[in-house]
């Protein structure tokens, strides 16, 4: 009790601080701490109303270490009620990566006077073993109680980790997605009570195996077109990326669909990473979750006293294209309840450069565009010779981002040398579609309503906040720019107290 006593008054200070929330690069709009590292969200369970959001915390610094899980709360995926560590690290264990679930039926045994218990499968982890451990809440995730049985699952193995889990209802079961790291491999495990579990499968090797795989989640997601029908979808990380498998899971196996040979990933920045799903929202449409940061420089980002951050929630459809199935990403709808002030543009031929009448490092933006040849696309951050380019190539058809030319880099020499993202992109009867979120130092791009998306980090000098518009090697039609200002869901947090 004096660990968790110590944690929450660390915490509690956190908010007495001034200018909590207006710091040097802070975001106003994606979720932060208000101080120390975190990485990857864990345990993402909608209950009674409120989505749950546990993420990997160091509540004793800003710098990976001392893992433990974070708690914050939200009714609208957007605006953030911070809460007390609810997973500790103990005796030497840490709490690594793992997922939550409500247990309507009571098959762990946890309730206490009725209650639905909230239960977290997560990763006790040391330097020579990681076993899978339970841990549960009866008074809605305020407070948690390890099993006394752990771990449930120990396979005396130095890597076996981050276990997501869901209700089968096919088979009546709890279904384990499971990561076996250097093997390349996701294990499927079930149980009846989430406390036994038994092997049913693998899957893998097979697409990126580049770098360990960790970080799995299978979910069922909508396809796009087709009212009530629906794949199967498992995400997996792996150093500093993700991909996906788009197939059928049938409770047992799970059979990928795409084409074995080709990698395809749920991001092409440089900062989106062991993202996971909401697997239960009321529309019954996963929600995804990723942490903004990029294991190579994680540690070193110019940020305080916070580190780490979460992008905005996606909505997860998928629909087939030249006989590939494709994972699209979208902003949640509710996103639009943050807009404050719109400026509107049509139609602007630019063969050099054009410069927005509006300044900000804080906005969202709508913008059409018709790329005919050379080089074409947004500036943001710009001033004093600095600027962030979200171009496209339209002679390879490529849409990119640079940040070379953007303020802070000289913190680790691997920002650098990650300075240039790349992806292919098809223009639509002509056109380019690009929805740009901004918010100080996180850029995520929706390209052609989310079949590409990028997400990456840039640390500007706030004064730096022009917005242009460019097209080199010929003139490019900008059909429409629709900008807004957005709120920031920090308000009332950054006021002193």
């Amino acid at each position: 009790m004096k660990y968790f006593a110590i944690l929450l008054l660390l915490a509690n200070q956190s908010f007495a601080q001034t200018k909590l929330y207006q710091e040097t690069y802070r975001p106003q709009y994606h979720f932060t701490t208000p101080q120390n590292w975190i990485n990857d969200p864990n345990g993402l369970v909608y209950a009674n109303g409120v989505y749950h959001l546990f993420y990997q915390s160091n509540p004793f610094g800003n710098v990976w270490g001392h893992m433990t899980w974070g708690h914050a709360t939200s009714k609208d995926l957007l605006h953030w009620q911070h809460l007390p560590i609810a997973i500790t690290e103990e005796n030497g264990i840490m709490a690594f990566s793992g997922s939550a679930v409500l247990d309507v039926k009571n098959t762990s045994g946890f309730s206490v006077n009725g209650a639905q218990p909230l239960v977290a499968i997560y990763t006790g982890h040391t330097d020579t073993l990681q076993t899978q451990n339970l841990a549960f809440s009866n008074d809605k995730g305020l407070t948690w109680t390890k099993f006394k049985g752990n771990p449930v699952l120990n396979y005396h193995k130095k890597d076996f980790r981050d276990p997501n889990v869901f209700w089968n209802q096919h088979k009546q079961q709890w279904i384990m997605a499971l990561s076996f790291p250097n093997e390349h491999q996701v294990g499927f495990f079930a149980s009846k009570n989430l406390q036994q579990w038994q092997q049913i499968s693998r899957f893998g090797p097979l697409g990126d195996t580049s770098g360990v795989w960790e970080c799995p989640d299978l979910m069922q997601v909508p396809i796009q077109g087709q009212s009530g029908k629906y794949k199967w979808v498992l995400f997996t990380s792996q150093n500093a990326t993700m991909q996906y498998f788009v197939g059928e899971f049938d409770g047992t196996h799970f059979t990928n669909e795409n084409p074995a040979t080709t990698i395809f990933k749920q991001d092409y920045g440089t900062e989106y990473y062991a993202a996971v799903a909401y697997h239960n929202t009321p529309s019954k449409q996963p929600v995804a979750i990723g942490w903004v940061n990029n294991w190579y420089y994680a540690n070193d980002i110019p940020t305080t006293p916070w580190k780490g951050a979460m992008a905005l929630p996606r909505k997860l459809s998928v629909k087939k294209v030249n006989n590939q199935w494709q994972l699209i990403q979208q902003p949640i709808d509710n996103i639009k309840t943050l807009r404050s002030a719109l400026s509107s543009f049509a139609n602007i031929m630019v063969s050099n450069s054009y410069e927005l009448p509006v300044k900000s490092q804080v906005f969202e933006m709508d913008c059409i565009m018709q790329p005919t040849s050379g080089e074409a696309g947004v500036k943001i951050a710009v001033g004093n010779g600095h600027y962030f380019t979200i171009g496209y190539d339209a002679a390879t058809q490529t849409l990119f981002t640079d940040r070379t030319n953007v303020g802070t880099t000289s913190f680790n020499k691997n920002f650098d040398s990650l300075a240039i993202c790349r992806a292919k992109v098809p223009l639509v009867n002509g056109k380019l579609q690009l929805h740009i979120f901004y918010d100080k130092s996180i850029v995520e791009i929706y390209a052609n309503d989310g079949s590409v998306v990028f997400t990456v980090q840039l640390f500007p000098d706030e004064t730096n906040n022009g917005i242009e518009l460019y097209s080199n090697g010929g003139t490019t039609i900008f059909q429409s720019e629709h900008l807004w200002k957005m709120n920031s869901v920090w308000q009332a947090s950054s006021k002193s107290k």
